[in-house]
């Protein structure tokens, strides 16, 4: 057991609970908050007043679960893998999770040795399409190395697609990561990444709302990604569909004041339009690690400025410009007219164009001068040099 504020009983009371109700009732959260834990297990199994308003159904159905309790036995089960059982209260709860108000978890099953409480604090959601594409593969795992390699801890719901990319790509980095289960901890689900999630025990952390055993259903995937937007800085999608769960983590994340990021993607994949429509609907889009790190971090924690490759014009000072700019494209011009189109004077204009002449970008004829044959196609000069004399005679 964790070491905290919080006593035994109450400890076997909210692992009960676990067992008894459904992740993120937000009825249960209420009730708990009037009664306590110990107190509303045995109002809901009949060994005590039932909380107000539950209704005579809602009874039955927790009476009837209240045979398959021993949390006791979930404890030692918990134990045996390594792991703890962590509740509000806890010194290594993770505050954050308190935002979601009476949908709070009632404890959380933890395998894993790190701190659950201190890697929140500086965790990035990164969830998306299980069927995703290969691009859609390639920038989760960039993102999820990317992260962690700037010490950041990588939280997603171990799924196949963008989940396992992220995942694989903390992992690969030797970083941080966290996966957040719609299953008990003892049950790794999708089957297929039992190896990934053992991995992820070894090297980080595993976390449930299910106690030891419980299998997923459709809506406790939903419930769950309460918790993974509840629990990060921010969440970035990576490919999604309109009817998505990643979108469903997103917006609550945004609910909670969490920063909502999207990784854009082709317009005609249907992929990538829910990813759009999040984008449309004020989240921030992002392409790499560094643009997610200066949206959730600190001050100071900023994006290298993008731009595209600097090419010799861009060296030249606002005057050199202009009179470049003036020498007309073909057939040159001569010195009366350039100067007059630059807006300078004939002294300074000529020296303007001497200074373009030694870097390449022009060149004289007689009493003309003419844009050298490169600058007008590719912003670059040609390399200065001598021009062949002229032949004499016939040919």
């Amino acid at each position: 057991m964790t070491a905290g504020a919080v006593s035994g009983e109450e400890r076997l009371a909210r692992a009960a609970l676990t067992r008894l109700t459904e992740p993120g009732d937000e009825n249960v959260g209420r009730w708990l908050g009037r009664m306590g834990a110990v107190r509303l297990v045995r109002g809901l199994t009949g060994a005590g007043p039932p909380p107000e308003g539950a209704r005579e159904d809602r009874l039955t159905g927790c009476r009837a679960r209240a045979g398959t309790l021993d949390p006791r036995g979930d404890l030692a089960t918990v134990a045996r893998l390594g792991g703890r059982f962590l509740c509000p209260g806890d010194t290594e709860w993770p505050g954050q999770l308190d935002d979601l108000g009476d949908a709070r978890p009632i404890g959380l099953w933890v395998r894993g040795s790190p701190n659950v409480r201190l890697w929140a604090l500086r965790s990035v959601a990164v969830v998306g399409a299980r069927a995703c594409t290969d691009y859609g593969s390639r920038v989760a795992a960039l993102l999820g190395s990317g992260l962690a390699e700037r010490g950041w801890v990588v939280i997603s719901g171990a799924a196949y697609g963008v989940d396992g990319a992220a995942h694989r790509g903390a992992l690969a980095a030797g970083g941080a990561t966290v996966a957040v289960l719609a299953s008990g901890i003892d049950v790794p689900y999708p089957r297929g990444h039992a190896e990934l999630i053992g991995r992820i025990a070894e090297q980080g952390l595993v976390l449930a709302e299910l106690p030891p055993g419980g299998h997923p259903t459709r809506s406790r995937f939903v419930l769950r990604n309460r918790v993974i937007a509840a629990l990060t800085r921010g969440t970035v999608v990576v490919e999604a569909q309109y009817r998505s769960g990643s979108l469903v983590t997103a917006r609550r994340a945004r609910e909670l004041g969490r920063q909502t990021m999207g990784v854009p993607g082709p317009v005609t994949s249907g992929l990538s339009a829910g990813v759009h429509e999040l984008l449309r609907e004020g989240a921030c889009l992002v392409t790499d690690a560094d643009e997610v790190v200066e949206l959730v971090g600190s001050i100071g924690e900023l994006a290298p400025r993008r731009r595209g490759p600097v090419v010799a014009r861009d060296l030249l000072d606002a005057g050199a410009v202009r009179a470049l700019e003036a020498v007309p494209g073909r057939g040159g011009g001569d010195l009366g007219l350039i100067a007059r189109d630059a807006g300078m004077g004939r002294e300074h204009a000529l020296a303007r164009l001497y200074e373009l002449q030694a870097l390449g970008f022009v060149e004289r004829l007689g009493d003309r001068w003419q844009l050298a044959d490169a600058a007008s196609t590719s912003g670059t000069p040609k390399p200065p040099g001598r021009r062949p004399p002229a032949r004499r005679g016939g040919a």
